[in-house]
């Protein structure tokens, strides 16, 4: 694929931004290496991550997603909505109820006008499988990092979460703390750090440190794994807004044993070539 021309869609979920890349007859090659410079805002397209459409043999299509730094990640719920709205509007299918393959398991989408539903399992959170170095749950650790101590909560949501409720975010110093929670050592896989002001039982508002991409304007599955944390620590209602920096998602989650369902946005920018 060396100097070949790669046609790509730009899309954003509440301003968490992707490059989708339809690839179910074509051999990127290792994509890593090409993240970086489609990434890359000043000299390749511009974005968060980049999604990968591939053929599946156990759902109707396989997402494979990474982020700006090269590295895969499970899932992403942003980016699963509006690899849904890419296949409906480029009439890849007529179904308005997807499944995808993901590297955090299958995940059912359904377009529901504007927005899509998103199926996205239930919450896990037996620590080793989070993966946390711990045993049990984290719900309301201390966890010292740096001169602050936070209260942490980790969920993952086929990808990890670890959840600090505060007073205020608005003015909270997310780069600061953002990346020495994502390395901690507690941590093997690095993690999502999410940072939430508790406004009502019926709604969050929250900022996102992403693992490999840094603070972001939106997370799917950090505003799942917040509204569970939630609902574990803070007593939420099963229905929850969550307010991002791109907009809002609606979360839904009974409580243990059931999945968290997922409302938003996914829209497209523009499409080109590379």
């Amino acid at each position: 694929m060396a100097g070949a021309k790669i046609k790509f869609t730009k899309m954003h979920g509440l301003g968490n931004d992707f490059v989708v890349i339809d690839a179910r007859d074509m051999d990127l090659g290792p994509i890593k290496k090409k993240a970086a410079l489609l990434a890359d805002r000043r000299f390749g397209v511009g974005c968060d991550q980049i999604i990968v459409l591939r053929k599946s043999g156990i759902a109707d299509f396989c997402m494979k997603i990474f982020n700006a730094d090269g590295s895969e990640v499970e899932m992403c719920g942003n980016g699963v909505r509006c690899l849904a709205k890419y296949i409906h509007d480029k009439k890849i299918t007529a179904r308005k109820e997807i499944r995808f393959e993901t590297l955090g398991g299958i995940k059912a989408t359904k377009l529901k006008g504007k927005d899509v539903d998103v199926d996205m399992g239930a919450p896990i959170l037996n620590a080793p499988d989070i993966p946390v170095n711990l045993q049990g749950r984290v719900v309301n650790r201390p966890l010292k990092v740096k001169d602050r101590e936070f209260a942490v909560t980790c969920v993952s949501m086929g990808n990890p979460h670890c959840v600090s409720f505060m007073d205020s975010v608005d003015s909270f110093e997310v780069a600061k703390y953002g990346p020495s929670i994502e390395n901690h050592a507690l941590f093997p896989k690095r993690i999502n750090a999410e940072f939430v002001e508790v406004v009502s039982r019926s709604r969050l508002k929250m900022r996102v440190w992403e693992r490999g991409a840094g603070e972001t304007f939106a997370c799917g599955t950090g505003a799942c794994a917040s509204a569970v944390a939630a609902r574990l620590v803070r007593d939420g209602d099963k229905d929850i807004t969550v307010e991002l920096k791109g907009g809002n998602l609606k979360i839904h989650w009974e409580g243990e044993g059931h999945p968290v369902f997922m409302r938003g946005p996914a829209t497209t920018v523009y499409t080109g070539t590379i």
